[in-house]
């Protein structure tokens, strides 16, 4: 039996975010009773552990200290999850670790793990010391701790192909082990019905079916809000642009408004966040296209989530994003190929044209990123012999 420790999730039930979601369909699909799932979980709740999806979840308190609550949480975490093992007597063990916070910490954990027998393994998620919300002392703190959690992992298991290139590049060692292992979404085989309160929805915003664009994502300056805003109001589509996203008493709303006057044109809707699951499942099945913006990371869990429910993409043309879209997506950037020009393109295409972009987005998330594949590939991971 081969005991695997998730740190760095939130937890399960997932409620939201990329890493809860990876977790609860590692758990909720698992195809081997040759596993044993310990998954962390942040909670105020005084319960020590709980089970779900056959794992044992262990809630880890931590208390509210700002940017620091991440770091003290997968510490923590990864504590408990020692002390088990040890406690225990756990035999073959793997505590794996979902970004790249708590470097400077690491090595004697690592040492401590290494004297149970026990294996580091590490998502790197993505550039997360470029992102432009960090100041430029936590953006430095994220490219070290991301160097240090490299140096120690025994191996490091990227969802992009981009990020396993990058990993290999910047810290060259020669035991250095990765793997890619992409992230998942799910191809329905049926729309989702559009009962009355989400009909209410749609109602609220003057929407209806291909007759808007949409943009999904953090309301953050690296995924270029600010280009496809300004873009959009240089199109001559008579379509809505709605915006989903939490831009709620956000500094940058209010820059992006001073910049662009978003205000002054009537099609750009800025709608908060949707954390019903089936109500963004058909505000994405419903539009005309997605917009995609992002510049920084590996794979984005928001891109496949419209690769396999929206009927056409717009990417901005980066190697994160047409590792992902391939031929199932059309491709803007900043210079030769502007958005306002490929939405003044695409806007009257014919439905044949449409049709045939969604059969190649879905193709590629049927092929590559469905959950039942991620998760064998896991499994596969997880079982093999210790690196």
């Amino acid at each position: 039996m081969k005991n695997v420790y998730i740190i760095g999730s939130k937890g399960i039930p997932a409620k939201y975010g990329g890493f809860e979601t990876f977790v609860e369909n590692l758990t909720a699909l698992q195809k081997t009773d040759q596993i044993k799932y310990f998954v962390s979980c942040l909670s105020d709740k005084k319960q020590a552990t709980f089970e779900y999806n056959g794992a044992t979840c262990f809630n880890v308190k931590v208390p509210n200290i700002g940017p620091g609550k991440a770091i003290y949480y997968d510490i923590k975490a990864l504590k408990w999850a020692i002390n088990h093992i040890e406690k225990h007597n756990v035999q073959d063990a793997v505590v794996y670790i979902l970004a790249c916070r708590i470097g400077p910490f690491i090595a004697p954990y690592v040492k401590k793990l290494h004297q149970l027998g026990a294996k580091y393994y590490l998502n790197p998620d993505g550039h997360e010391w470029l992102r432009a919300k960090w100041s430029k002392p936590v953006r430095e703190y994220w490219r070290y701790s991301e160097k240090l959690m490299v140096k120690h992992t025994d191996l490091a298991i990227c969802d992009s192909v981009n990020i396993e290139k990058y990993i290999r590049s910047s810290y060259p060692r020669p035991n250095l082990n990765t793997c890619f292992i992409a992230y998942g979404a799910t191809v329905k085989e049926t729309k989702t019905l559009i009962d009355a309160k989400r009909q209410n929805w749609f109602d609220e915003f003057g929407l209806h079916a291909n007759g808007y664009y949409l943009i999904v994502g953090r309301f953050v300056p690296e995924n270029n809000y600010e280009v496809m805003i300004t873009e959009f109001m240089k199109s001559h589509t008579q379509r809505s642009l709605v915006i989903v996203t939490n831009y709620a008493e956000n500094k940058f709303y209010k820059a992006l408004q001073a910049k662009t006057h978003f205000e002054n044109d009537s099609r750009i809707k800025f709608v908060g966040t949707v954390y019903d699951a089936e109500l963004l499942a058909a505000i994405r099945e419903n539009a005309f296209a997605y917009i995609h913006g992002h510049s920084v990371g590996g794979t984005n869990p928001s891109l496949l989530e419209a690769l396999a429910s929206t009927r056409l993409n717009l990417l901005f043309d980066v190697g994160f994003n047409r590792e992902v879209g391939e031929n199932g997506a059309k491709y803007w950037n900043k210079t030769d190929a502007p958005l306002s020009q490929l939405i003044d393109q695409v806007d009257n295409w014919r439905d044949s044209t449409l049709d045939d972009m969604e059969k190649r987005a879905k193709q590629r998330i049927l092929e590559g990123y469905n959950w039942d594949k991620i998760v064998t590939d896991y499994e596969k991971v997880f079982l093999g012999p210790c690196l």
